[in-house]
């Protein structure tokens, strides 16, 4: 995996949607993603991030009693046909396909003719509403090219697990994108932890949220990009609208990835179950 300096000189500028959406309100969502769609391709924008469940709104006990499979396939092809209509490239999130108790929390990646180029299912769900509403999912994030960047989703909670975003590194992301749904007092999670999973494996992490409150819950904005040296290269704080970030391939001082000792850490895991056995 080739992660040096000056092998590519492409810049993907990303736009980051974070705003309010109304809890199944699906032709409302639909309208400000495509406006936004729009907005952030006039601007020269290549790409557009949105939260996770962006589309329903954060409201899983209500989507999981109230949003059919029929409108969730809708929601679907009506954001491929964003993608496709606006000339941009979408990442987006929405429940899974099928009856309403074996869905899981899904991201989709498009290129800007509509076509999916990655799917992920939500591996960690956060707190008794989403376990009780969805399944988690079970496959690793998949990586794949999109406008000369290599790039993997992952949703929310699951950018809080090391594993996760390693995963993604170690099968060649350069850039991760996270539709979140984080709420207010967890700030830490933007500033904090997005960083560090940036920093740890050399790569580019997007974090899109909403802000507002949405089925009673108070999110938190602070829709961040951090680069690979740990530092941000965006924070929405708490406004509304679109935000930018210019990506490249990752210009790395400390190859984490390069100098990892797996075998070691594998010895000191069969110790451990032999120290409690």
């Amino acid at each position: 995996m080739d992660r040096q300096p000056g092998h590519d000189t492409r810049t993907v500028r990303l736009a980051m949607l974070q705003a309010r959406a109304e809890p199944l309100a699906l032709t409302e969502n639909l309208a400000l993603v495509d406006a936004s769609a729009l907005e952030a391709r006039e601007a020269g924008a290549d790409l557009l991030l949105t939260p996770e469940l962006f589309a329903t709104g954060y409201a899983p006990t209500l989507i999981a009693e109230s949003v059919s499979a029929a409108s969730v396939a809708g929601a679907h092809e009506s954001l491929r046909a964003i993608a496709a209509n606006r000339g941009i490239a979408l990442a987006f999130s929405l429940p899974g396909p099928g009856p309403a108790d074996e869905r899981e929390i899904t991201a989709t990646l498009v290129d800007k003719t509509g076509t999916v180029i990655l799917g992920y299912a939500k591996s960690h769900l956060f707190g008794p509403a989403e376990r009780s509403s969805f399944r988690p999912g079970a496959e690793a994030p998949r990586v794949a090219e999109l406008l000369g960047l290599r790039m993997a989703l992952l949703i929310c909670y699951d950018v809080e697990f090391p594993e996760t975003v390693r995963a993604a590194a170690l099968r060649g992301a350069q850039v991760v994108l996270v539709p979140t749904a984080l709420a207010a007092g967890y700030e830490n999670v933007a500033r904090v932890l997005v960083p560090a999973r940036a920093l740890e494996n050399s790569l580019i992490v997007a974090y899109s949220n909403h802000v507002g409150v949405e089925d009673g819950l108070e999110l938190a904005g602070a829709s961040v990009v951090a680069g690979p040296d740990g530092n941000l290269l965006v924070d929405a704080g708490s406004a509304s609208g679109l935000v930018y970030a210019d990506l490249s391939v990752p210009d790395v001082d400390v190859d984490y990835l390069a100098d990892r000792r797996p075998g070691l850490y594998r010895a000191w895991e069969q110790n451990r179950t032999t120290e409690e056995t």
